[in-house]
C-alpha cells in the first residue's frame, strides 16, 4: 500500500470548564500498516457530540474515558481504502467511534470494542449515520418511545430542541401525533422549530423567564419533558408537569463544561406533587434493537416527515472550535467536521 500521512487530534490535558486549544495535541505521523484481519479506512466525517466532553474528564463512568495522549474518541464515517480483512473490501463505508483522525485502522470494532456499523450502499448520504440514523437519532428514538412512552394527543416539551438529539426527538413526537413545544436559544432557532419542523410552539430561553413561557404554551402541563440540557431549564420544566408526567433525562449539556460544580434540580418535589416519573437512560441498553430503530427512522426520513439537520465545518484543524460550538449550542442540528485532504 502507498504510505500516507495521518493527522490526529490527541488529548493533551483534562480541561476545567470549556475545553480550549490547550486541551489538544495535533500530531502528524505515517499511517501504520494494517495487520492480518484489519483494514485501513479514510475518515470522511467526524461527529461532535456532548458526551465527548464527559469522556475527557478524569475517571470512568458508563464508558472508559479518554486517556492523556490518546486519539480523541469520536464517532465517524469512514471509507475502507485498504483491507487485510475478508469481511471488508475497498469502497465499503462504516460508522463508529474511530476517533478524530484522517485515517483509522480497525478489525471491525471501534475504540471501545463496539462493532462498526456497515453503511448499506444506496442508503443515502453516509453522514446520516452520524445524525438521524446514528447515535443521536437512536437516542431520540428510544428515549422518546421507550422511556417517554408517549401517546397521541399528549403534550411533549423538548429542551435543546434544535440539537442533534432534540430535533429528532421532537419530530418523532410530532410524527406520533403529539403536541410539541421546543426549548431553544434565540429567535432564529425558535423560528426554525415553528416554521421548518412544524412544532406547535417554541420557548426562547435567551429571552428570559422560561417558566412563564412554558405556562403560556402548556396551560395544562407537559405529559413528557425530554431533557437534553439540565440546570435551570430542567428546574423550570419541573414546575409545568401534567399529572403522571414522564421526565426523560437524556443529557445535561449545560453542566458538562461547568466549572462551578453540577447544579441539581431544585424543584424535584414537583415529581411527588404530580406523581411524575424521572428516568435516565443510556443508549447501549437498547443495542439489540438498533436495526429496528434505523428502519423506522430511515422510513420517516425517506417519506419526508423527519428532516435531517446538519451543520458542517471543514478540516480537522477546526476541531477545538467545533467542540466549543457544540457545547455552547451555537449551531442547528448535527454538527460535523468534513475531513479534507491536507
Amino acid at each position: 500500500m502507498t504510505k500516507s500521512m495521518n493527522y490526529q487530534v490527541r488529548l493533551k490535558a483534562h480541561p476545567t470548564g470549556m475545553p480550549g486549544p490547550e486541551t489538544w495535541d495535533f500530531v502528524t505521523e505515517p499511517v501504520a500498516d494494517p495487520a492480518e484481519g484489519e483494514f485501513l479506512a479514510k475518515v470522511l466525517y467526524v461527529s461532535l457530540d456532548p458526551a465527548m466532553r464527559v469522556w475527557i474528564n478524569e475517571g470512568d463512568t458508563y464508558v472508559r474515558h479518554v486517556r492523556l495522549g490518546e486519539v480523541m474518541r469520536a464517532s465517524v464515517v469512514a471509507e475502507v481504502v485498504f483491507s487485510r480483512n475478508p469481511d471488508y473490501t475497498v469502497g465499503d463505508c462504516v460508522a463508529g467511534r474511530l476517533g478524530v483522525q484522517r485515517y483509522a485502522i480497525s478489525n471491525g470494532t471501534d475504540m471501545i470494542g463496539e462493532p462498526l456499523v456497515r453503511i448499506p450502499k444506496g442508503a443515502g448520504h453516509p453522514s446520516l449515520y452520524l445524525g438521524t440514523l446514528g447515535v443521536p437519532g437512536l437516542t431520540a428514538y428510544f428515549g422518546m418511545l421507550e422511556i417517554g412512552r408517549l401517546q397521541s394527543g399528549q403534550t411533549v416539551v423538548v429542551s435543546g430542541a434544535t440539537g442533534a438529539v432534540g430535533s429528532v426527538a421532537g419530530q418523532i413526537a410530532r410524527i406520533k401525533g403529539c403536541r410539541v413545544i421546543g426549548i431553544a436559544g434565540g429567535p432564529e432557532k425558535c423560528a426554525y422549530l415553528r416554521n421548518e419542523l412544524h412544532y406547535d410552539g417554541a420557548v426562547d430561553h435567551k429571552a428570559g423567564n422560561v417558566s412563564a413561557q412554558l405556562a403560556e404554551l402548556c396551560p395544562e402541563g407537559a405529559d413528557i419533558f425530554f431533557d437534553n440540557v439540565g440546570g435551570d431549564i430542567l428546574d423550570a420544566a419541573l414546575l409545568h408537569l401534567a399529572l403522571r408526567a414522564r421526565v426523560v433525562i437524556c443529557g445535561s449539556v449545560s453542566q458538562y463544561a461547568s466549572s462551578g460544580g453540577v447544579k441539581g434540580p431544585v424543584n424535584y418535589r414537583q415529581l411527588l406533587i404530580k406523581r411524575a416519573r424521572m428516568e435516565g437512560f443510556i443508549l447501549y441498553d437498547f443495542a439489540d434493537r438498533y436495526e429496528q430503530a434505523r428502519t423506522d427512522l430511515a422510513r420517516w426520513h425517506t417519506e419526508g416527515s423527519l428532516i435531517a439537520l446538519e451543520d458542517v465545518m471543514k478540516g480537522l484543524d477546526q476541531f477545538p472550535e467545533a467542540m466549543q460550538r457544540m457545547l455552547a449550542g451555537s449551531k442547528i442540528g448535527k454538527l460535523l467536521i468534513e475531513v479534507e485532504d491536507q
